[in-house]
C-alpha cells in the first residue's frame, strides 16, 4: 500500500499501481468526467499513470487554465503530425511543442507532395476532428533507445532517428518515452497528455498558417513546413482569441504607420527606421516629457560614443558574450593614393555600442567621487546598434538601430533599496500617464553569470525588498519570480504593461549590478578614507523609443491622445468662400501651441471627414459662411459621429488643455 495525501489534507491508503484516474473515479463521476492530468509531487503527469511510492496528490481539471491548456496544445501538437502522416504517407515529421496560443509541427513532405501550403489545412483540420471523433487512447511507454531508433530508422523517419541517438536518457536503463495514438500510430515524447483524443474539443483549435523552417534552425539543413495552430479549451476561447487576432491586425503599427505616414523601413538600411515628420513628431513629443520626468527625479543628461574601441568591450565582459551581436569595424585608415581602406592584419577594432552602460562609466571615472556625490544619476538618449537576424526583425518592435531612454545610478550599498523604490514609483506614475496596467516581475540569477553567489544573494533581496516597500509584490501587480532569467551580470525587475486589447509587453527593467563597476574599476572614497565600488542600477521605463512608440500605436490603434497627436487639428471647410476664415482659425491654434493644418480643398465636407478619420486626426474643425460670420466652429472629435458647435476662444482653449501633457497638468503627481 502507499499512501496519497490530497490538497485537502486528507491521506488515502491505496494498493501500489494506483492511478490519478482512479482517484478520481473514487471520488465521484462529475470529477472522472472533468480531470485531465494530475500533479504528482507537483509534477504533471498523465491521469493514468500508476503511482509507485507514497506522494501528493492534486487531479488537474480544465479550471487549472494554465496546466489544461499545456496539456491540450501539446496535444493538439502531436494530432497535427498524425493527421498530416495519415493524409499524406511518407511525410517525415520532426518537433511539434506547444506555444503560447497553440502549437505547431515542423514535417518535412515526401518530394511527390512539396511544401505544405495553406490551401491544405482546412483537409488537415478536417482529419484532426476525425480522430478526436475516434476518441482513440494516449498511451505512455518507454522503449530501449536502439529499438526506437532502428524503428525510426525503418520507416524513413530520419529526423526522428536522429534525434533520438542524442536525447537524454529518461533513466539509467537508456530508455526514451514515446506515446501511443490508438494502437497504429507513434511519437517521442516526454509527455504528458491527456488520457485520449476525445478529451479535446473539435472546435477549440484552428490551422492558422504554414512557413518554412529549418531542421534544428540551421539554414544549411533540410527545409521543412512549419504547420501553425491555435488551440484552447472550448470554442468560446477559440472565438475571443479569434477576435483578438482580428483586432491586433487592424492595430498592426506596420499598417498603421503606413496610413498614417508615420515611417517607413527599407532593404537599404535593414533594421533601421526612416522616421518621417509625423512620427518624429512623436518621438519629440516622448523625449519631451522623458526629459521633464528624469530632470525632475534628478537625473543628469549625458551624451557618449557610438563607436569604442573592442577592448573597452572585452574588459566590460560583453565582447565575450554579445560579440556575434556586435557591428565591429577595423580602425583604418583609407590609402592616400587609392582611397580605399586596407585592413592590417594588426588593425585594432572599434565596434559600435549595443548598450550603453560602459560608456557611463567611463563618465563616472572622470574625477574622484566621494561618497557625498552618490547616488549619481546619469541619462542618455543613446542610440544603440544590435546585429539582430535579417529574420528576426520586425517593424518597429525589433530593429538593429534603437535609441534608450537610458540610465545608470552609481550608488552606495545603503541607497540601493531607496533608489530602486523611488524608480518605481517614477515608472507607475510614467505608464499611467499613458493608460497602461501592468505586472512587476523578479527576474533572477541564470545559470551562466559573472559575479560571486554572495552579491547575487544581497542584489536579488534588495530588489525584493524596494518592491516589497514600493507596495507592488501583490497578485494586484502580477508579482513573480522567473528563476534564470536574469541578465549575466545582474538580476533585474521587469515591467510587463497590458495594452487596451490585452496583450503583454516587457518593457522597463531596473538591473542592481555590482561586475560592471568591478570589471570597469569603477570607484569612490567612502566616509572611511578608503576607495569603494558603487553600486550600479541599470533601468529603462520606455526600453527603447521605437518600440514603445510601437507599442503605443498597437495601443491606441493609432488614435493618440491629442498631446501626442501628430496633427491634432485639421480646419475643413465647407465651401470657399470660408478660405480666409479657416486660415485665420489655424493661425490662432498654432499660436496656442496646438499643431494644426487647413484643408482648403475643393471636395466636399463628407470627403474630408473621411479622408482625416483614416489618418487618426483627433479634431476636424469644419467652418463653413455660418461659422466665419458669427465666428464659430463645429469641432467633429474621431470616432464620433456628431458634432459640437463652439465659439473659436471656447473651442481653442478646451483643445489647448486638453493638449496639455499629462505631467504638466495641475493634478499630476510629478
Amino acid at each position: 500500500m502507499i499512501a496519497l495525501t490530497l490538497p485537502d489534507g486528507s491521506v488515502r491508503q491505496v494498493a501500489r499501481g494506483t492511478t490519478g484516474g482512479d482517484i478520481a473515479r473514487s471520488i465521484g463521476p462529475g470529477l472522472a468526467k472533468a480531470a485531465l492530468a494530475a500533479r504528482v509531487n507537483g509534477a504533471l503527469v498523465d491521469l493514468e499513470r500508476p503511482l509507485q511510492a507514497d506522494a501528493t496528490l492534486a487531479l488537474v481539471t480544465a479550471k487549472d487554465e494554465a496546466d489544461a491548456l499545456e496539456l491540450v496544445r501539446h496535444d493538439f501538437a502531436h494530432l497535427l503530425a498524425e493527421a498530416v502522416q495519415r493524409l499524406v504517407p511518407g511525410t517525415q515529421i520532426t518537433f511539434g511543442p506547444a506555444t503560447d496560443d497553440g502549437f505547431y509541427y515542423d514535417v518535412a513532405p515526401p518530394p511527390s507532395h512539396g511544401p505544405f501550403t495553406e490551401a491544405d489545412l482546412p483537409a488537415i483540420e478536417a482529419e484532426m476532428r476525425r480522430i478526436i471523433a475516434a476518441d482513440k487512447p494516449l498511451r505512455r511507454e518507454e522503449w530501449p533507445r536502439r529499438q526506437l531508433i532502428s524503428r525510426w530508422q525503418q520507416q524513413g523517419e530520419r529526423f526522428k532517428a536522429e534525434w533520438a541517438a542524442e536525447l537524454p536518457a529518461d533513466n539509467a536503463e537508456d530508455t526514451l518515452t514515446v506515446y501511443w495514438s490508438g494502437d497504429d500510430w507513434l511519437d517521442m515524447c516526454r509527455g504528458p497528455h491527456l488520457a485520449s483524443t476525445g478529451k479535446l474539443d473539435p472546435q477549440a483549435f484552428k490551422l492558422t498558417r504554414v512557413s518554412g523552417a529549418y531542421w534544428r534552425g540551421d539554414q544549411n539543413n533540410a527545409q521543412l513546413s512549419r504547420i501553425t495552430g491555435t488551440a484552447w479549451l472550448n470554442k468560446k476561447q477559440l472565438d475571443a482569441h479569434l477576435l483578438r487576432l482580428e483586432e491586433a491586425a487592424k492595430r498592426d503599427h506596420r499598417k498603421l504607420g503606413q496610413e498614417m505616414d508615420l515611417f517607413h523601413l527599407q532593404q537599404e538600411a535593414h533594421g533601421s527606421v526612416f522616421w518621417h515628420p509625423n512620427g518624429f513628431t512623436i518621438w519629440r513629443a516622448l523625449e519631451s516629457y522623458m526629459r521633464r520626468a528624469i530632470d525632475a527625479a534628478g537625473y543628469q543628461e549625458v551624451k557618449t560614443p557610438q563607436l569604442m574601441d573592442v577592448r573597452q568591450w572585452e574588459a566590460s565582459g560583453h565582447w565575450g558574450k554579445y560579440a556575434e551581436n556586435m557591428f565591429a569595424v577595423p580602425d583604418v585608415v583609407p590609402d592616400g593614393e587609392s582611397g580605399t581602406p586596407a585592413v592590417a592584419p594588426d588593425a585594432g577594432w572599434m565596434a559600435l555600442k549595443p548598450m550603453n552602460c560602459p560608456a557611463h562609466i567611463l563618465i563616472f571615472r572622470q574625477g574622484i567621487k566621494s561618497y557625498r556625490d552618490l547616488p549619481l544619476r546619469l541619462y542618455e538618449h543613446g542610440c544603440c546598434h544590435r546585429n539582430e537576424p535579417h529574420g528576426a526583425l520586425h517593424g518597429l518592435m525589433r530593429v538593429r538601430q534603437f535609441t534608450q531612454d537610458d540610465a545608470h545610478i552609481f550608488c552606495r550599498e545603503d541607497q540601493i533599496v531607496a533608489e530602486v523604490q523611488a524608480f518605481c514609483a517614477l515608472a507607475d506614475r510614467i505608464y499611467k500617464d499613458f493608460g497602461f496596467t501592468y505586472s512587476i516581475k523578479l527576474a533572477l540569477r541564470p545559470e551562466k553569470r559573472f559575479g560571486s553567489d554572495a552579491d547575487w544573494d544581497k542584489a536579488e533581496h534588495e530588489l525584493r525588498d524596494a518592491v516589497v516597500r514600493a507596495g507592488l509584490a501583490t497578485a494586484d501587480y502580477g508579482w513573480e519570480e522567473l528563476p534564470g532569467e536574469g541578465a549575466f551580470y545582474a538580476p533585474k525587475l521587469e515591467w510587463h504593461l497590458t495594452d487596451a486589447i490585452g496583450r503583454t509587453w516587457q518593457v522597463g527593467t531596473i538591473q542592481s549590478d555590482r561586475v560592471l563597476p568591478d570589471r570597469l574599476d569603477a570607484s569612490y572614497v567612502g566616509e572611511d578614507g578608503a576607495r569603494h565600488r558603487p553600486v550600479m542600477l541599470h533601468r529603462a521605463i520606455f526600453g527603447s523609443y521605437e518600440r514603445f512608440i510601437g507599442i503605443l500605436i498597437e495601443h491606441y490603434a493609432g488614435r493618440f491622445p491629442l498631446w501626442l497627436a501628430p496633427t491634432q487639428a485639421v480646419v475643413a471647410t465647407i465651401v470657399s468662400d470660408a478660405d480666409d476664415y479657416a486660415q485665420a482659425v489655424v493661425a490662432q491654434l498654432k499660436s496656442a501651441g496646438l499643431r494644426a493644418d487647413a484643408d482648403l480643398r475643393n471636395e466636399k465636407i463628407n470627403y474630408k471627414v473621411r479622408e482625416h478619420s483614416l489618418a487618426k486626426v483627433p479634431a476636424l474643425l469644419v467652418v463653413g459662411n455660418r461659422e466665419a460670420a458669427e465666428g464659430k466652429v463645429a469641432i467633429r472629435r474621431l470616432g464620433s459621429e456628431g458634432q459640437t458647435i463652439l465659439p473659436l476662444a471656447e473651442a481653442i482653449a478646451a483643445l489647448k488643455t486638453e493638449a496639455t501633457p499629462p505631467d504638466l497638468r495641475p493634478s499630476h503627481p510629478l
